[in-house]
């Protein structure tokens, strides 16, 4: 808190948000999404796991394009990942494509956090439903299901130095499940009721 205190004086712009609770990864990037002010907004991870200039990248697709979304793939070409636990890369090709499957889209790497939306496409996926992890695949695959614009980029992802990751694969199966039976059911059954207004 320090440091962004000290940094906000050097950087107008910067502001501070502060989750009171609940804790975790999905209630803090809610809060984060509640409380931007801006026209667009990133999910990126604080570790450095993600690349910053791979955001300046997303930024420039967005501007350029006009798209409502910029989604990131470390799985397509351009794309890497640097020391992923091997494990956890062989259950997340697995989790991703019976993604791909269920929803029926190109898209390959849905449980990637890092991605851009622009505001009306954050107001239009409201009211957030996962508290937890599953937050990431909640606004990637409510964002297709409604029918906003979005292009892929390949993006890195490096593994934290320091610190344990919080996501728990056994624990947030079922979490991740859920979110995607509501996504299937909203895409086939909602008749269009939560789709992009133009």
């Amino acid at each position: 808190m320090e440091v962004l205190q000290s940094l906000s004086n050097e950087v107008p712009t910067l502001v501070i948000l502060t989750n009171t609770g609940p804790n975790g990864f999905g209630y803090a990037v809610r809060c984060g999404l509640e409380g931007f002010s801006g026209d667009c907004v990133a999910i990126f991870m604080a570790d450095l796991s993600d690349d910053p200039l791979d955001l300046v990248k997303f930024y420039r697709k967005m501007i350029e394009t006009g798209v409502d979304c910029v989604f990131g793939s470390r799985f397509m070409r351009g794309g890497r990942v640097i020391d992923y636990p091997f494990h956890k890369l062989i259950v997340n090709r697995i989790a991703n494509n019976i993604i791909r499957f269920v929803i029926g889209t190109g898209y390959n790497d849905s449980t990637n956090a890092f991605k851009l939306y622009s505001r009306q496409t954050i107001e239009g996926l409201k009211p957030f439903l996962a508290p937890h992890f599953n937050l990431t695949i909640e606004l990637s695959l409510k964002s297709i299901v409604r029918g906003y614009s979005y292009v892929v980029l390949p993006n890195s992802w490096t593994n934290r130095k320091t610190g344990v990751s919080k996501l728990k694969i056994r624990e947030m199966g079922s979490r991740y499940f859920f979110i995607l039976m509501y996504c299937f059911i909203e895409k086939f059954f909602s008749r269009g009721d939560f789709k992009k207004k133009y």
